[in-house]
Protein backbone atom coordinates (compact mmCIF):
# COMPACT_ATOMS: atom_id res chain seq x y z
CA UNK A 1 0.00 0.00 0.00
CA UNK A 2 1.27 3.45 -0.94
CA UNK A 3 0.17 6.33 1.23
CA UNK A 4 0.56 10.08 0.72
CA UNK A 5 0.04 12.38 3.72
CA UNK A 6 -0.08 15.88 2.29
CA UNK A 7 -0.11 19.51 3.46
CA UNK A 8 0.71 18.72 7.09
CA UNK A 9 3.15 20.26 9.55
CA UNK A 10 5.74 17.49 9.77
CA UNK A 11 7.40 17.26 13.19
CA UNK A 12 10.11 14.63 13.59
CA UNK A 13 12.10 15.25 16.81
CA UNK A 14 14.61 12.49 16.01
CA UNK A 15 15.77 14.41 12.94
CA UNK A 16 15.06 17.93 14.20
CA UNK A 17 12.39 18.52 11.54
CA UNK A 18 9.51 20.96 12.03
CA UNK A 19 8.22 22.20 8.68
CA UNK A 20 5.37 21.99 6.19
CA UNK A 21 6.15 18.86 4.20
CA UNK A 22 4.44 15.88 2.60
CA UNK A 23 5.15 12.32 3.74
CA UNK A 24 5.28 9.37 1.35
CA UNK A 25 4.91 5.78 2.53
CA UNK A 26 5.41 2.56 0.60
CA UNK A 27 5.77 -1.10 1.61
CA UNK A 28 5.32 -0.24 5.27
CA UNK A 29 8.29 2.16 5.29
CA UNK A 30 8.83 5.89 5.00
CA UNK A 31 9.65 6.28 1.30
CA UNK A 32 10.35 10.02 1.19
CA UNK A 33 9.84 13.32 2.98
CA UNK A 34 8.95 16.46 1.02
CA UNK A 35 9.23 15.25 -2.57
CA UNK A 36 7.68 12.07 -3.93
CA UNK A 37 10.05 9.35 -5.11
CA UNK A 38 10.14 8.68 -8.84
CA UNK A 39 7.06 6.86 -10.14
CA UNK A 40 5.23 7.11 -6.79
CA UNK A 41 1.45 6.80 -7.20
CA UNK A 42 -0.50 6.82 -3.95
CA UNK A 43 -3.26 4.31 -3.26
CA UNK A 44 -4.57 6.55 -0.48
CA UNK A 45 -4.14 10.26 0.23
CA UNK A 46 -4.64 11.83 3.65
CA UNK A 47 -5.13 15.59 3.62
CA UNK A 48 -3.40 16.88 6.75
CA UNK A 49 -4.04 20.58 6.18
CA UNK A 50 -3.91 22.32 9.56
CA UNK A 51 -2.70 19.08 11.18
CA UNK A 52 0.55 17.89 12.71
CA UNK A 53 2.15 14.79 11.20
CA UNK A 54 4.48 13.11 13.70
CA UNK A 55 6.01 9.74 14.50
CA UNK A 56 3.61 7.37 16.26
CA UNK A 57 3.85 7.71 20.03
CA UNK A 58 6.02 5.32 22.05
CA UNK A 59 4.59 4.48 25.49
CA UNK A 60 6.97 2.94 28.03
CA UNK A 61 4.28 1.65 30.40
CA UNK A 62 0.92 0.31 29.26
CA UNK A 63 -0.78 -2.53 31.06
CA UNK A 64 -2.84 -4.45 28.52
CA UNK A 65 -4.23 -6.76 31.23
CA UNK A 66 -3.76 -9.97 29.27
CA UNK A 67 -3.30 -12.70 30.23
CA UNK A 68 -5.34 -13.06 33.39
CA UNK A 69 -7.15 -9.77 33.93
CA UNK A 70 -9.55 -9.75 30.99
CA UNK A 71 -12.34 -8.56 33.28
CA UNK A 72 -10.40 -5.28 33.61
CA UNK A 73 -9.42 -4.96 29.95
CA UNK A 74 -8.59 -7.01 26.87
CA UNK A 75 -5.74 -6.84 24.45
CA UNK A 76 -8.17 -5.81 21.73
CA UNK A 77 -9.77 -2.96 23.69
CA UNK A 78 -6.46 -1.53 24.89
CA UNK A 79 -4.71 -1.74 21.53
CA UNK A 80 -7.71 0.00 19.98
CA UNK A 81 -7.35 2.67 22.66
CA UNK A 82 -3.67 2.96 21.76
CA UNK A 83 -4.21 3.67 18.07
CA UNK A 84 -7.06 6.07 18.87
CA UNK A 85 -4.57 7.90 21.06
CA UNK A 86 -1.86 7.89 18.38
CA UNK A 87 0.26 5.35 20.26
CA UNK A 88 1.88 2.88 17.85
CA UNK A 89 4.46 1.25 20.13
CA UNK A 90 3.70 -0.13 23.60
CA UNK A 91 5.95 -1.52 26.31
CA UNK A 92 3.95 -3.68 28.72
CA UNK A 93 5.04 -4.65 32.27
CA UNK A 94 5.19 -8.33 33.31
CA UNK A 95 2.61 -8.24 36.13
CA UNK A 96 -0.03 -10.29 34.32
CA UNK A 97 -1.56 -13.54 35.58
CA UNK A 98 0.36 -15.70 35.06
CA UNK A 99 3.40 -13.45 35.30
CA UNK A 100 5.50 -13.09 32.12
CA UNK A 101 8.30 -15.29 33.44
CA UNK A 102 8.25 -18.04 30.79
CA UNK A 103 9.03 -17.79 27.05
CA UNK A 104 5.78 -19.47 26.05
CA UNK A 105 3.70 -16.78 27.75
CA UNK A 106 5.66 -14.01 26.03
CA UNK A 107 5.34 -15.70 22.64
CA UNK A 108 1.59 -16.13 23.17
CA UNK A 109 1.16 -12.44 24.03
CA UNK A 110 3.15 -11.31 21.00
CA UNK A 111 1.24 -13.71 18.76
CA UNK A 112 -2.09 -12.34 19.99
CA UNK A 113 -0.90 -8.78 19.44
CA UNK A 114 0.32 -9.55 15.90
CA UNK A 115 -3.01 -11.12 14.99
CA UNK A 116 -4.88 -8.01 16.11
CA UNK A 117 -2.56 -6.01 13.84
CA UNK A 118 -3.04 -2.69 15.61
CA UNK A 119 -0.04 -1.41 17.60
CA UNK A 120 3.46 -2.85 18.16
CA UNK A 121 3.70 -4.60 21.55
CA UNK A 122 7.03 -5.12 23.35
CA UNK A 123 6.78 -7.04 26.64
CA UNK A 124 9.08 -6.73 29.62
CA UNK A 125 9.96 -10.08 31.15
CA UNK A 126 9.76 -10.72 34.87
CA UNK A 127 13.10 -10.21 36.60
CA UNK A 128 12.35 -12.95 39.14
CA UNK A 129 10.12 -16.01 38.90
CA UNK A 130 6.55 -15.07 39.71
CA UNK A 131 7.83 -11.58 40.68
CA UNK A 132 8.55 -13.15 44.09
CA UNK A 133 12.02 -11.62 44.37
CA UNK A 134 13.84 -14.92 44.88
CA UNK A 135 14.91 -16.97 41.83
CA UNK A 136 16.00 -15.13 38.69
CA UNK A 137 14.17 -15.88 35.44
CA UNK A 138 15.85 -17.31 32.35
CA UNK A 139 16.59 -13.91 30.86
CA UNK A 140 18.26 -15.25 27.71
CA UNK A 141 15.25 -17.39 26.80
CA UNK A 142 12.83 -14.55 27.54
CA UNK A 143 14.88 -12.23 25.33
CA UNK A 144 14.72 -14.74 22.49
CA UNK A 145 10.93 -14.88 22.98
CA UNK A 146 10.70 -11.12 22.48
CA UNK A 147 11.29 -9.35 25.81
CA UNK A 148 13.14 -6.03 25.54
CA UNK A 149 14.07 -5.79 29.23
CA UNK A 150 13.28 -7.13 32.69
CA UNK A 151 11.20 -5.66 35.48
CA UNK A 152 9.52 -6.29 38.81
CA UNK A 153 6.55 -4.03 38.00
CA UNK A 154 5.29 -2.74 41.38
CA UNK A 155 6.81 -5.57 43.44
CA UNK A 156 10.04 -4.57 45.21
CA UNK A 157 12.78 -7.15 45.79
CA UNK A 158 13.23 -7.71 49.52
CA UNK A 159 16.69 -9.30 49.26
CA UNK A 160 19.24 -6.84 47.88
CA UNK A 161 21.55 -9.78 47.09
CA UNK A 162 18.99 -11.02 44.56
CA UNK A 163 18.89 -7.59 42.87
CA UNK A 164 22.69 -7.51 42.83
CA UNK A 165 22.84 -10.91 41.10
CA UNK A 166 20.16 -9.82 38.63
CA UNK A 167 22.12 -6.70 37.68
CA UNK A 168 25.37 -8.67 37.37
CA UNK A 169 23.68 -11.12 35.02
CA UNK A 170 22.01 -8.33 33.04
CA UNK A 171 25.33 -6.53 32.63
CA UNK A 172 27.02 -9.68 31.36
CA UNK A 173 24.50 -10.09 28.54
CA UNK A 174 23.70 -6.44 27.88
CA UNK A 175 20.13 -6.49 29.16
CA UNK A 176 18.32 -3.49 30.66
CA UNK A 177 16.62 -3.79 34.04
CA UNK A 178 13.53 -1.62 34.58
CA UNK A 179 12.93 -0.74 38.22
CA UNK A 180 10.29 1.35 39.96
CA UNK A 181 12.19 2.78 42.94
CA UNK A 182 10.24 2.03 46.09
CA UNK A 183 11.47 0.74 49.42
CA UNK A 184 9.92 -2.61 50.31
CA UNK A 185 8.99 -1.53 53.83
CA UNK A 186 8.73 2.25 54.19
CA UNK A 187 5.32 3.40 53.04
CA UNK A 188 4.09 -0.16 52.59
CA UNK A 189 0.30 -0.08 52.49
CA UNK A 190 0.26 3.68 51.99
CA UNK A 191 -2.29 5.16 49.62
CA UNK A 192 -1.37 8.86 49.36
CA UNK A 193 1.65 11.15 49.59
CA UNK A 194 2.79 11.59 53.21
CA UNK A 195 1.99 15.17 54.08
CA UNK A 196 -0.54 17.52 55.62
CA UNK A 197 -3.27 16.58 53.15
CA UNK A 198 -3.03 12.84 53.82
CA UNK A 199 -3.02 13.57 57.56
CA UNK A 200 -6.16 15.71 57.32
CA UNK A 201 -7.93 13.05 55.26
CA UNK A 202 -6.80 10.25 57.55
CA UNK A 203 -5.04 8.39 54.73
CA UNK A 204 -1.93 6.26 55.24
CA UNK A 205 1.08 7.88 53.60
CA UNK A 206 3.92 6.98 51.25
CA UNK A 207 6.85 9.27 52.12
CA UNK A 208 9.29 10.56 49.52
CA UNK A 209 12.08 8.63 51.23
CA UNK A 210 10.45 5.38 50.08
CA UNK A 211 11.61 6.49 46.63
CA UNK A 212 14.95 8.05 47.55
CA UNK A 213 16.17 5.17 49.73
CA UNK A 214 15.45 2.78 46.86
CA UNK A 215 17.28 5.08 44.45
CA UNK A 216 20.37 5.19 46.68
CA UNK A 217 20.40 1.38 46.75
CA UNK A 218 19.94 1.07 42.98
CA UNK A 219 22.71 3.56 42.25
CA UNK A 220 25.15 1.75 44.55
CA UNK A 221 24.41 -1.51 42.75
CA UNK A 222 24.78 0.18 39.34
CA UNK A 223 28.16 1.57 40.41
CA UNK A 224 29.23 -1.93 41.40
CA UNK A 225 27.90 -3.80 38.35
CA UNK A 226 27.80 -1.25 35.53
CA UNK A 227 24.35 -2.61 34.55
CA UNK A 228 21.97 -0.39 32.61
CA UNK A 229 18.87 0.51 34.60
CA UNK A 230 15.74 2.33 33.53
CA UNK A 231 13.92 3.99 36.43
CA UNK A 232 10.16 3.93 36.08
CA UNK A 233 7.80 6.70 37.25
CA UNK A 234 9.99 9.01 39.33
CA UNK A 235 7.56 11.07 41.39
CA UNK A 236 9.44 13.45 43.70
CA UNK A 237 11.75 16.46 43.58
CA UNK A 238 14.25 14.63 45.80
CA UNK A 239 14.18 11.62 43.50
CA UNK A 240 14.71 13.84 40.46
CA UNK A 241 17.76 15.42 42.12
CA UNK A 242 19.30 12.00 42.80
CA UNK A 243 18.75 10.93 39.18
CA UNK A 244 20.30 14.20 37.97
CA UNK A 245 23.39 13.57 40.12
CA UNK A 246 23.64 9.95 38.95
CA UNK A 247 23.54 11.02 35.31
CA UNK A 248 26.15 13.72 35.95
CA UNK A 249 28.32 11.00 37.47
CA UNK A 250 27.98 9.01 34.27
CA UNK A 251 25.93 6.09 35.59
CA UNK A 252 24.06 4.21 32.81
CA UNK A 253 20.58 5.16 33.99
CA UNK A 254 17.49 6.61 32.30
CA UNK A 255 14.10 7.49 33.75
CA UNK A 256 10.50 8.28 32.91
CA UNK A 257 7.57 9.99 34.60
CA UNK A 258 3.85 9.27 34.41
CA UNK A 259 1.84 11.86 32.51
CA UNK A 260 -0.56 12.26 35.46
CA UNK A 261 2.32 13.47 37.66
CA UNK A 262 3.13 16.12 35.09
CA UNK A 263 -0.09 17.99 35.88
CA UNK A 264 -1.65 16.87 39.15
CA UNK A 265 -0.73 17.03 42.84
CA UNK A 266 -2.00 15.38 46.00
CA UNK A 267 -4.49 18.25 46.33
CA UNK A 268 -6.34 16.73 43.35
CA UNK A 269 -7.45 13.88 45.59
CA UNK A 270 -10.10 16.42 46.65
CA UNK A 271 -12.84 14.71 48.61
CA UNK A 272 -11.43 11.19 48.35
CA UNK A 273 -11.62 10.92 44.55
CA UNK A 274 -10.54 7.32 43.92
CA UNK A 275 -9.74 8.21 40.30
CA UNK A 276 -6.70 10.01 41.75
CA UNK A 277 -5.54 6.86 43.56
CA UNK A 278 -2.30 6.16 41.70
CA UNK A 279 1.00 4.37 42.21
CA UNK A 280 3.29 6.17 42.90
CA UNK A 281 0.95 8.63 44.60
CA UNK A 282 0.42 12.18 43.40
CA UNK A 283 2.82 14.38 45.34
CA UNK A 284 3.16 18.11 46.06
CA UNK A 285 3.27 21.08 43.73
CA UNK A 286 7.01 21.37 44.40
CA UNK A 287 7.46 17.78 43.20
CA UNK A 288 5.34 18.42 40.12
CA UNK A 289 7.33 21.55 39.26
CA UNK A 290 10.60 19.62 39.67
CA UNK A 291 9.36 16.96 37.23
CA UNK A 292 8.54 19.64 34.65
CA UNK A 293 11.94 21.28 35.06
CA UNK A 294 13.67 17.89 34.76
CA UNK A 295 11.87 17.19 31.48
CA UNK A 296 13.18 20.48 30.10
CA UNK A 297 16.80 19.95 31.18
CA UNK A 298 16.89 16.31 30.04
CA UNK A 299 17.11 14.63 33.44
CA UNK A 300 13.82 12.87 32.65
CA UNK A 301 14.04 10.99 29.36
CA UNK A 302 10.42 10.20 28.63
CA UNK A 303 6.76 10.68 29.53
CA UNK A 304 4.62 7.54 29.71
CA UNK A 305 0.88 7.05 30.08
CA UNK A 306 1.27 4.55 32.96
CA UNK A 307 -1.92 3.10 31.50
CA UNK A 308 -3.51 0.87 34.14
CA UNK A 309 -7.17 0.10 33.40
CA UNK A 310 -9.21 -0.70 36.51
CA UNK A 311 -12.80 -1.96 36.51
CA UNK A 312 -15.69 -0.33 38.38
CA UNK A 313 -15.79 -2.99 41.10
CA UNK A 314 -12.23 -2.14 42.14
CA UNK A 315 -12.39 1.63 41.59
CA UNK A 316 -15.79 2.71 42.91
CA UNK A 317 -14.75 2.12 46.50
CA UNK A 318 -13.55 4.30 49.39
CA UNK A 319 -10.22 5.88 48.43
CA UNK A 320 -8.02 3.67 50.60
CA UNK A 321 -9.73 0.49 49.37
CA UNK A 322 -9.80 1.33 45.66
CA UNK A 323 -7.26 -0.25 43.32
CA UNK A 324 -4.58 2.19 42.11
CA UNK A 325 -4.39 3.03 38.43
CA UNK A 326 -5.90 5.12 35.66
CA UNK A 327 -6.44 4.88 31.94
CA UNK A 328 -3.93 6.93 29.97
CA UNK A 329 -3.33 5.74 26.40
CA UNK A 330 -5.90 8.09 24.88
CA UNK A 331 -4.74 11.01 27.04
CA UNK A 332 -0.97 10.80 26.57
CA UNK A 333 -0.88 13.06 23.52
CA UNK A 334 -3.30 15.69 24.80
CA UNK A 335 -1.71 15.92 28.24
CA UNK A 336 1.74 16.25 26.68
CA UNK A 337 0.42 19.01 24.41
CA UNK A 338 -0.96 20.74 27.50
CA UNK A 339 2.55 20.74 28.97
CA UNK A 340 3.95 22.01 25.64
CA UNK A 341 1.64 25.03 25.84
CA UNK A 342 3.36 26.00 29.08
CA UNK A 343 6.86 25.64 27.60
CA UNK A 344 6.51 28.53 25.13
CA UNK A 345 9.17 29.13 22.48
CA UNK A 346 9.23 28.17 18.80
CA UNK A 347 10.46 24.63 19.50
CA UNK A 348 8.06 23.83 22.37
CA UNK A 349 6.02 21.31 20.40
CA UNK A 350 9.11 19.63 18.94
CA UNK A 351 10.67 19.25 22.40
CA UNK A 352 7.46 17.97 23.96
CA UNK A 353 6.82 15.40 21.23
CA UNK A 354 10.39 14.13 21.62
CA UNK A 355 9.45 12.93 25.13
CA UNK A 356 6.75 10.63 23.74
CA UNK A 357 8.39 9.56 20.45
CA UNK A 358 12.14 9.47 19.81
CA UNK A 359 13.40 9.61 23.39
CA UNK A 360 11.32 6.74 24.82
CA UNK A 361 12.21 4.69 21.72
CA UNK A 362 15.91 5.34 22.34
CA UNK A 363 15.49 4.56 26.03
CA UNK A 364 13.87 1.20 25.25
CA UNK A 365 16.33 0.40 22.46
CA UNK A 366 13.56 0.31 19.84
CA UNK A 367 13.74 1.35 16.18
CA UNK A 368 10.65 3.54 16.50
CA UNK A 369 9.63 7.13 17.10
CA UNK A 370 11.15 8.59 13.93
CA UNK A 371 10.28 9.37 10.32
CA UNK A 372 13.66 8.78 8.70
CA UNK A 373 13.53 7.43 5.15
CA UNK A 374 13.52 3.64 5.42
CA UNK A 375 12.10 3.63 8.95
CA UNK A 376 8.90 1.75 9.77
CA UNK A 377 5.93 3.94 8.82
CA UNK A 378 4.38 4.46 12.23
CA UNK A 379 2.70 7.86 12.06
CA UNK A 380 0.12 9.94 13.90
CA UNK A 381 -1.83 12.78 12.30
CA UNK A 382 -3.51 15.05 14.83
CA UNK A 383 -5.25 18.38 15.05
CA UNK A 384 -3.32 20.36 17.69
CA UNK A 385 -6.15 22.86 18.14
CA UNK A 386 -9.17 20.55 18.40
CA UNK A 387 -10.67 20.65 21.88
CA UNK A 388 -12.44 17.73 23.50
CA UNK A 389 -13.76 16.81 26.92
CA UNK A 390 -12.53 13.68 28.66
CA UNK A 391 -15.55 11.39 29.00
CA UNK A 392 -15.05 7.86 30.30
CA UNK A 393 -17.93 6.49 28.25
CA UNK A 394 -16.32 7.76 25.04
CA UNK A 395 -12.93 6.15 25.68
CA UNK A 396 -12.06 3.02 23.72
CA UNK A 397 -10.19 1.58 26.70
CA UNK A 398 -12.15 -0.80 28.89
CA UNK A 399 -10.76 1.21 31.81
CA UNK A 400 -12.93 4.32 32.14
CA UNK A 401 -11.31 5.84 35.20
CA UNK A 402 -8.93 8.81 35.11
CA UNK A 403 -8.48 11.85 37.35
CA UNK A 404 -8.96 13.97 34.22
CA UNK A 405 -12.63 13.08 33.73
CA UNK A 406 -14.53 16.22 32.73
CA UNK A 407 -11.36 18.15 31.80
CA UNK A 408 -11.24 19.92 28.44
CA UNK A 409 -8.01 19.18 26.58
CA UNK A 410 -6.57 19.95 23.14
CA UNK A 411 -5.18 17.68 20.47
CA UNK A 412 -7.30 15.10 18.69
CA UNK A 413 -5.96 12.21 16.64
CA UNK A 414 -7.30 12.15 13.07
CA UNK A 415 -5.35 9.15 11.77
CA UNK A 416 -2.86 6.58 13.05
CA UNK A 417 -0.67 4.62 10.64
CA UNK A 418 1.09 1.45 11.84
CA UNK A 419 3.56 -0.25 9.51
CA UNK A 420 2.22 1.73 6.54
CA UNK A 421 -1.39 0.66 7.20
CA UNK A 422 -4.11 2.99 8.45
CA UNK A 423 -4.97 1.47 11.83
CA UNK A 424 -7.35 4.26 12.84
CA UNK A 425 -8.97 7.19 11.07
CA UNK A 426 -11.45 9.61 12.53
Amino acid sequence: MKLHIQNGRLIDPANGIDQLADLFIADGKVAAVGTAPGGFVADTVIDATGMVVAPGLVDLSARLREPGYEYKATLESEMQAAVQGGVTTLVCPPDTDPVLDEPGLVEMLKHRARNLDLANVHPLGALTMGLKGQALTEMAELTEAGCIGFAQAEVPILDTNVLLRALQYAKTFGYTVWLRPQDAHIGRGGVAHSGPLASRLGLSGVPVMAETIALHTIFELVRSTGARVHLCRISSAAGIELVRAAKAEGLPVTCDVGVHHLHMTDADIGFFDSNARLTPPLRTQRDRDAIRAALVDGTVDAICSDHTPVDDDEKLLPFAEASPGATGLELLLSLTLKWAEELHGSEALLRALAKITSQPARTAGLAAGQLSVGAAADVVVFDPNARWTVDGAALASQGKHTPFLGFEVTGQVRATVVGGRIAYQR
